[in-house]
């Protein structure tokens, strides 16, 4: 696996941002987009704790895709109570595509939507919270936004790898996952995974990375952390893409596996195998 830094820029006009990454469907990391944000300083642990911490949250964990009647099924428990487990230390508990502005949209106000691009989908404003060492698996976003994840005090690795990857990624069919552990990669189970070509980034706070459309990404926490995710749609043809996903993965990938359960597993995993080192 080879892995290039990716890169920062400051005071990026609209027009340079479209020419050199959104038309390019290049990553970046965007230093300021925001220094102006409210959120930027007011937002911590205890702030939520304090002001949200009877919330309901929804909470994944490293058996989420496990196969089986509990697939890819969340527990709730209350948002201070997550957040406590959390701050002791590393836990794979994660918090993913939390809108927490549903319950509380006075917390709009304490962020500007970006004015980089157009097509951002304000409804969604997602948060993303996890424990120190906790991961998020590879995949690529089933919606195929222009993703703006911004961090928060905390540190997180990102790795990415454009679409032109997936041969080289064991890209599980009906679904957005692939099952490599990025973490430690096991090049003898999956050797074609030597031949990925990727770009590694840190974030740090008020860091905002852009993932573009297609493009996979691993996530790491270095650190017990949050971020907030922007997303914006600016393609008929992604949004066309997005319906297929969505598909698959609701209809036959849910679908096959309450039906054939453990065996559906093993048979995306074994296909994802053999369409990777065919190359």
């Amino acid at each position: 696996m080879i892995l290039k830094s990716i890169e920062r820029r400051s005071n990026l006009s609209k027009e340079a941002f479209k020419n050199e990454y959104l038309d390019k469907n290049l990553p970046v990391i965007l230093t300021d987009m925001s220094k102006d944000w409210v959120g930027l300083d007011k937002w911590s642990f205890d702030f939520f704790k304090e002001k949200y911490g009877d919330l309901q949250v929804p909470l994944v964990d490293k058996n989420f895709h496990n196969p089986g009647a509990h697939y890819m099924e969340k527990k709730k428990v209350a948002f201070k109570t997550y957040i406590e487990a959390i701050e002791k230390g590393p836990t794979d508990l994660r918090l993913f595509l939390f809108n927490i502005f549903a319950e509380a949209p006075e917390l709009r106000e304490d962020f500007t939507w970006p004015t980089i691009m157009d097509g951002f989908v304000k409804t969604l404003p997602f948060m993303f919270f996890g424990g120190k060492d906790s991961i998020t698996p590879l995949h690529f976003d089933i919606d195929c936004p222009s993703n703006f994840l911004t961090q928060f005090h905390t540190k997180k690795k990102v790795l990415l790898f454009d679409k032109d990857q997936s041969k080289y990624l064991y890209h599980q069919p009906f679904t957005v996952q692939s099952q490599v552990d990025l973490h430690n990669p096991d090049y003898d189970k999956f050797p074609a995974l030597r031949k990925a070509e990727g770009i590694e980034a840190i974030l740090e706070h008020g860091d905002t990375i852009y993932i573009p459309p297609h493009w996979w990404h691993y996530i790491e926490y270095v650190d017990s952390g949050f971020s907030l995710a922007l997303r914006a749609h600016n393609s008929i043809a992604n949004k066309f893409v997005a319906v297929r996903n969505l598909v698959q993965h609701s209809v036959i990938d849910k679908g096959m596996n309450k039906i054939m359960g453990e065996k559906w597993k093993n048979w995306k995993l074994e296909t994802a195998k053999h369409r990777a080192e065919t190359y």
